[in-house]
């Protein structure tokens, strides 16, 4: 079995229907207290090196190259294999994201880096 895996704005009210709420920045959101983000899981180390946010700086046009260092970094970090691992069995997963662009951040990445790992397993 492998989890449905959705992306959110941490900012959005949490919802019973968002299963198991994991926050993916290493930083935590400006503005948001912990009760309020409503979290099972912060994986900070599942959240680009501060070196490769710094670089991207939420540029659209670095999207594409920042997609391809993303991956490569997942693809040499040890903690992700160990949330694949412990989050295997679940049935929903959501995870929840600070960025204002909802269409150029690392949740988008990551959700479809860990749905191929999923699926290939």
């Amino acid at each position: 079995m492998q989890p449905q895996i959705k992306i959110k704005r941490v900012y959005e009210p949490p919802l019973k229907k968002d299963g198991y709420r994991v926050l993916i920045d290493r930083l935590w959101p400006r503005g948001l207290e912990k009760e309020a983000a409503a979290l099972d899981e912060w994986a900070k180390d599942l959240a680009p090196t501060a070196a490769l946010r710094k670089w991207f700086g939420h540029d659209p046009e670095l999207w594409a190259p920042f997609q391809r260092k993303y991956k490569a970094e997942l693809a040499k970090n040890a903690a992700v294999a160990d949330f694949l691992e412990q989050h295997r069995n679940r049935k929903l997963l959501t995870l929840v994201y600070g960025a204002k662009d909802e269409a150029h951040n690392h949740a988008i990445v990551l959700q479809q880096y860990l749905e191929h790992w999923y699926a290939s397993s």
